[in-house]
């Protein structure tokens, strides 16, 4: 009983301490033209919100996480209705962290300009 309950102590601070080593995201806003990953840049097999960010010459893009906002704006907003040549131009407030070489935004605000 006691090396069980020694066990059990050791996972929940080696649970503790990897929680706490974890990167946190950065939130941030982000300005750029607003597609669809499937529509119109013809790069994934479901359609997924993107804005690109064009900084000096350089554009990234940042794939928006599907949770609800994202997706009342998908079509509200004209993310997938919009093309290369005629992108919307949005503001997105939300968490940026780069998964799997890519960089996410989990959006928390989306503004149309």
């Amino acid at each position: 009983m006691r090396k069980l309950i020694m066990l059990t102590v050791a996972g929940v601070l080696c649970s503790a301490v990897s929680v706490l080593a974890a990167p946190r995201a950065e939130k941030v806003t982000i300005e750029g033209k607003g597609l669809c990953a499937k529509c119109a840049l013809k790069e994934t097999k479901s359609c997924q919100n993107v804005v690109i960010v064009t900084k000096d010459d350089k554009e990234t893009k940042y794939y928006m996480t599907p949770n609800a906002l994202a997706k009342k704006h998908h079509s509200a907003d004209g993310f997938c209705q919009a093309t290369k040549d005629d992108p919307i131009k949005v503001k997105v407030t939300g968490e940026v962290e780069e998964k799997d070489g890519k960089m996410t935004i989990t959006a928390s605000k989306i503004e149309k300009e």
